[in-house]
């Protein structure tokens, strides 16, 4: 009997569809498509479907992740400035039944005083930042562990 391949949810928050043009020096050069794409590869060695989706409005980000539930196994989430600012995105975190792990491209801690705490990142399994691009394919293979699916 085969089983289902699992499918991850990576959604990208606001402002993240500039990768690669908008502050390259603290965000990097990759560009959003490339990161993607990186992330596709990752996910099919790892036996896993991923799907992504980049969103700048609040009520998309949580209408995406009520959406994740019954469809994807799990949700690498960068939710941009709204990590510092949204409740309604944590209680979106908390309310859905799968496991969500936060990334950032940058370090938080090493930021304005303002990005140093993370209102979403209290409702997730945990947060990877500071490793760039990294950050999110750390993210995957994590959560890759976390629904213990096969090598």
């Amino acid at each position: 009997m085969s089983r289902a391949i699992p499918s991850v949810l990576v959604l990208h928050g606001p402002n993240l569809n500039l990768l690669g043009t908008r502050e390259p020096d603290i965000y990097g050069a990759t560009t959003l498509a490339a990161l993607n794409a990186q992330l596709e590869s990752d996910a099919t060695e790892l036996g896993l479907r991923l799907h992504a989706q980049q969103a700048n409005g609040e009520g998309e980000l949580v209408d995406a992740l009520h959406n994740a539930v019954g469809t994807h196994a799990g949700v690498v989430f960068n939710p941009g400035a709204y990590t510092h600012t949204s409740v309604a995105l944590h209680d979106a975190i908390r309310a859905i039944e799968i496991p969500v792990l936060e990334v950032h491209l940058s370090n938080l801690y090493k930021r304005e005083d303002f990005r140093q705490r993370s209102l979403t990142g209290a409702a997730c399994i945990g947060v990877i930042m500071g490793f760039g691009p990294d950050a999110y394919r750390l993210a995957l293979h994590q959560l890759h562990r976390r629904l213990g699916a096969d090598p």
